[in-house]
């Protein structure tokens, strides 16, 4: 008997043809070989693997059990190699044409726009198509190739490759602790002037918890609220009020003394679930070049730690 191993990927390629054709002659005519020749292929295989893969009669050709069976490992083991061959085709090539990225806005603006000089300058056969906006995008059914996305990562009908967590931070600017003061607990936040985000669900909830505790959700009355983030941090940068947003978007303003941390001994946020800055695409084996080009640089770009949390 021959061993398994001398089953080829020409061999297994015919076994799928034969088996999806049910018929010798016409596998023969494809591969410009005699029906005599498919046929020893098959018997070959057989040998190997120890089991009749089809019932052969004058009329048809009819897979047995074992065929069923094997097929989906044949259809595996070849797919595992045309999946290698094109990556390792595309390691000589270079991105190029359309790539469409989406982004919500104010991330968009921040982190992903004043990186794409630098992307072009690596990558000069790129076009870009930059979409930024805060309504929900899904890769299935959008134009978009690379969609960067913060929040709980739950849908496993993507891929995601993660950049890192988002933290929160309450803050407020160094004239209005001047004048109103510094909340000592979060019970007093009731009592401060807030400025909270109000998105399409509504007004975000302020959650805090002592580390390894549980989330508590403190109810505010906000003096401003605003679908519009920039809005609420130029009034909160001009003393107005205490805001409670994500590292991304104020830690350079905290770097610079322009905001001052408030309650810094609790963990902040607006759910409860961990929520974190990703790029999805939709679900396949092996990412487009242009989509992994793009995603890696961003990974190089966007640093580890995420450089607008580094100290």
């Amino acid at each position: 008997m021959n061993e398994p191993g001398n089953i080829n990927i020409r061999a297994l390629l015919i076994f799928i043809a034969v088996y999806e054709t049910q018929n010798f002659s016409v596998v023969a005519r494809r591969e410009g070989i005699s029906a005599s020749q498919v046929s020893r292929v098959i018997h070959q295989m057989e040998d190997a693997l120890g089991q009749q893969l089809f019932y052969r009669n004058t009329r048809a050709i009819i897979p047995t059990e074992s065929g069923h069976l094997f097929i989906r490992y044949a259809r595996a083991m070849t797919g595992s190699l045309e999946e290698a061959r094109r990556e390792l085709n595309e390691r000589t090539l270079e991105p190029s044409g359309m790539v469409r990225i989406n982004a919500p806005v104010f991330f968009g603006q921040r982190h992903v726009a004043p990186a794409l000089p630098r992307l072009m300058e690596r990558y000069p056969r790129l076009n870009i198509e930059l979409t930024l906006t805060d309504d929900y995008i899904d890769p299935h059914r959008e134009a978009a190739d690379v969609i960067f996305r913060i929040g709980a990562l739950t849908d496993s009908s993507f891929h995601a490759r993660v950049f890192g967590p988002q933290f929160y931070h309450l803050a407020a600017s160094p004239d209005y602790i001047r004048r109103l003061g510094m909340p000592e607990s979060p019970e007093e936040l009731s009592r401060h002037k807030c400025l909270v985000y109000r998105g399409s669900s509504g007004p975000n909830r302020w959650l805090l918890r002592r580390q390894g505790e549980e989330w508590v959700h403190y109810p505010v009355s906000p003096l401003m609220s605003s679908n519009n983030a920039e809005s609420l941090l130029i009034a909160a940068l001009g003393g107005m009020g205490i805001v409670l947003f994500p590292d991304w978007l104020i830690g350079d303003r905290l770097k610079s003394g322009e905001l001052v941390g408030l309650l810094p001994e609790l963990d902040t946020s607006i759910k409860t679930e961990p929520q974190y800055i990703a790029a999805i695409y939709p679900n396949a084996r092996h990412p487009p070049l242009n989509v992994r080009a793009i995603i890696d640089y961003y990974i190089d770009a966007f640093g580890s730690p995420l450089y607008w949390q580094a100290e």
